[in-house]
């Protein structure tokens, strides 16, 4: 960070009063964006919101600093439609800013690709793509990038496509089998969440986080809970963290252990393939058990936990992981031992480090590449204040690193269960919360099983919320995948695009 430009110090799942933020002219903020990211920090969020003014627009900054367990925040107010580009200095922040153009109409000017997001008008009421206001606004129509030359041809791959998955558009430009270039067009799954979320909290907003990303709702509901419970000063009990920490971890073993078949089916090792499918839905019942619901809906609320286990179920969930933990190793450790596996997973879709840090990926994604990054370490927050995790990780960044890391996670988190469920601790499930204050900031960042889940809450001067920002780790990583696939064979995108299994609703709220 440069020195002589202020940011506000804040930790996570804390608040902050507006007035503490510093408000920087926008080419100093983004001189200390830059500054920050080169001394190791990273964008955990850049969004657009409006000041007291309806007429003015203000940029937030959100940085994690992993090292020092801090984040930072600034802003800058923006005169008129336009700002200038961040992202040919910074390219984590190149989505950001698409983002802001499309729901605020402020255009950063020399932007490399400026194209919409997720395809809506802005909120405003301004059209930063400058169409035709009888224009349709549909995902996947406008310009892709393109490469000429002999033999240089385009593959269009969706939105629609076999087996009963999300839709997303994906253009490959190829020589052959070779792939140059791979651009992603999503967006055909926008809600609105962060639109419907302004005037809130309401009943739904719980709702809102929850489903998100379908198999992300603990993440999801929990980083909205925090960010509550921060503005509200909430201290949450002891009892109430562990659920989550638990609920947390059986979501990130039944969607790793899912994705590890689903990779091992992608290369047709049956094995491990069916074995994994149906593990996938021994840790899923085992959340069922825990609250009810596969997916862990109704088990997060605000101020703690919405409901409670005994001895005999906690007994019960211990005698289910041991079993599931016994029958993982068994099924994963066939592909690591099976060289059809290794010669379809080793150097495939290589993602180097260096490209990993400036896209600011997170998640196994980026740990596969050699990242250290885990916001249970680097942010703590929650039962994460008071246990270890390891983080692992790995230097391939290919197909492989990215299925090696989630196994060693699997363990990891097998090893965290056993802990927390052999004395979870007394006290209240849920502590109520109260009106939320005026005119404050708050930041919640947790470690989903994709990687970091980030919410920021802005209230106005009722209390209600007056920006809601929502950042799911697949907002980071999709461009990560695009890298992937440069000089790789277009028969290996389905492998690579599995290996970082992410989120199209998630990316689309």
């Amino acid at each position: 960070m440069r020195a002589g430009v202020p940011m506000a110090a804040l930790a996570n799942g804390r608040a902050i009063e507006l007035g503490a933020i510093p408000v920087l002219a926008i080419e100093d903020l983004e001189d200390a964006v830059v500054a920050a990211v080169e001394a190791g920090q990273r964008v955990a969020a850049l969004f657009a919101a409006t000041g007291a003014d309806p007429a003015e627009k203000l940029i937030y900054a959100v940085l994690a600093d992993d090292d020092q367990n801090r984040l930072f925040v600034a802003r800058a107010r923006i005169k008129g439609p336009q700002f200038p580009a961040l992202t040919p200095r910074c390219p984590q922040v190149h989505l950001f800013e698409r983002e802001i153009a499309e729901q605020f109409g402020l255009k950063p000017m020399g932007h490399p690709w400026l194209k919409p997001v997720r395809y809506h008008r802005s909120w405003t009421g301004n059209d930063a793509w400058e169409r035709a206001p009888d224009q349709p606004i549909l995902p996947g129509v406008g310009d892709f990038y393109r490469v000429a030359g002999e033999e240089v041809h385009e593959v269009a791959v969706g939105p629609v496509h076999a087996g009963v998955i999300e839709p997303g558009h994906f253009r490959f430009q190829c020589h052959g089998e070779q792939v140059f270039h791979l651009e992603i067009a999503l967006g055909y799954q926008h809600r609105g969440v962060e639109e419907a979320m302004i005037g809130g909290p309401t009943r739904r907003s719980i709702h809102y986080a929850e489903t998100l990303a379908g198999d992300t709702s603990i993440a999801h509901a929990t980083a909205h809970c925090q960010v509550l419970e921060a503005l509200a000063r909430c201290q949450k009990s002891a009892r109430a963290q562990a659920l989550r920490g638990i609920a947390l971890e059986l979501e990130r073993l039944a969607n790793h252990a899912g994705d590890l078949g689903a990779l091992a089916h992608d290369v047709a090792y049956l094995p491990t393939a069916s074995y994994c499918g149906r593990i996938r839905g021994d840790f899923l019942n085992m959340t069922a058990l825990l609250c009810g619901n596969r997916f862990g809906r109704g088990l997060v609320r605000p101020g703690g936990v919405g409901m409670d286990v005994d001895d005999a179920r906690t007994s019960e969930l211990r005698r289910r992981l041991e079993a599931a933990a016994k029958d993982t190793a068994v099924a994963v450790n066939l592909l690591w031992d099976a060289p059809s596996v290794m010669a379809r997973f080793v150097d495939t879709g290589p993602l180097p480090r260096q490209v990993a840090t400036e896209l600011g990926l997170v998640g196994p994604a980026a740990r596969a590449s050699g990242l250290a990054r885990d916001a249970r370490r680097d942010q703590p927050s929650g039962i994460f204040r008071f246990t270890h995790i390891p983080v692992a990780t790995y230097e391939s960044g290919d197909v492989f690193a990215r299925a090696y890391i989630r196994w060693l996670e699997i363990q990891a988190s097998i090893e965290f269960l056993r802990e927390q469920l052999r004395s979870i601790p007394a006290g209240a499930l849920r502590v109520p919360l109260g009106p939320l204050p005026p005119l404050r900031l708050a930041v919640a960042i947790n470690e989903g099983w994709r990687g970091e889940v980030c919410h920021v809450a802005i209230t106005d001067a009722r209390g209600c919320f007056a920006r809601y920002k929502v950042v799911d780790p697949s907002f980071h990583n999709w461009t990560g995948l695009a890298y992937a696939l440069r000089n790789q064979q277009i028969s290996d995108f389905p492998l690579c695009n599995k290996s970082f299994n992410l989120s199209y609703c998630g990316h689309d709220l």
